[in-house]
């Protein structure tokens, strides 16, 4: 694995042509796509950024790719209520994982890899990736974090404020003292459950008029144990669903 921020543009080249030697997945490009949006008293801002780039990382390692900074903002509407959460537009995410896929291709890339931190992201990364795809740019795929929600279940003791709603409680909270131990204020924990509408999760809902605090759930039984076990299986989920995607990469000209 190399990191494409702190590495010269030769180093980049030279990696990228190790995929025609017989290396697919040295061809590949892994670039994590997060958020900047509110998580609670007790997380940063950039929580979906810091576990995208994590899981990235990781990946990146296994599989010997190009690790591409993290892109720190997304569609995080629904959180926009809370000051400090920056959102970008849906169609902002998609043009941005377009250009960086057209601009790859320029540097030799065979691949390109989408570790997405944010649910908002999933719509408009899916269009990117679509169009990358469709229209014969790169080889294209986005990860919304395949084996997550099995470890979840596996790990998790407070009950979920909704049904697949992991928001700054026990799950986040627990990945970011596995990430980042300092980030997180543990001196800030409080819970939160809020009622939901009957039809909550089937159409768009800002976040705010629900929870004062931006916590959905109870953080206080998070560990970084359980941090570590969610992120271990993630990528191995992850490396389960590119083996088929590296499997079709096919050397430029």
């Amino acid at each position: 694995m190399i990191e494409a921020y702190s590495t010269p543009w030769t180093d980049v080249v030279a990696h990228f042509e190790r995929a025609r030697e017989g290396a697919p997945a040295s061809g590949l490009a892994v670039l994590p796509f997060g958020a900047l949006e509110q998580h609670g008293p007790q997380l940063p801002l950039g929580t979906d950024t810091a576990t995208a780039a994590e899981v990235a990382r990781r990946l990146a390692e296994r599989v010997d790719a190009v690790l591409l900074p993290p892109v720190h903002y997304g569609d995080t509407w629904n959180n926009a209520g809370y000051p400090g959460t920056v959102s970008l537009s849906a169609a902002t995410v998609t043009a941005i994982a377009v250009d960086i896929g057209r601009a790859l291709v320029r540097s030799g890339a065979l691949g390109l890899v989408i570790v997405n931190g944010d649910w908002g992201n999933r719509q408009p990364l899916y269009s990117a990736v679509r169009i990358l795809n469709a229209e014969g740019v790169l080889p294209a795929i986005a990860l919304d974090y395949p084996g997550m929600d099995a470890a979840i279940e596996r790990v998790r003791e407070s009950p979920a404020a909704a049904p697949g709603l992991n928001h700054a409680e026990e799950i986040e909270t627990s990945i970011m003292l596995a990430i980042d131990p300092d980030a997180v204020r543990i001196d800030r924990y409080v819970s939160s459950y809020p009622s939901f509408p009957s039809d909550f999760g089937t159409r768009p809902m800002q976040l705010h008029p629900f929870s004062e605090s931006g916590v959905f759930g109870d953080p206080s039984s998070a560990t970084a144990e359980k941090g570590e076990q969610i992120l271990a299986a993630t990528v191995e989920g992850s490396l389960d669903v590119l083996a088929d995607f590296v499997a079709t990469l096919s050397p430029r000209a």
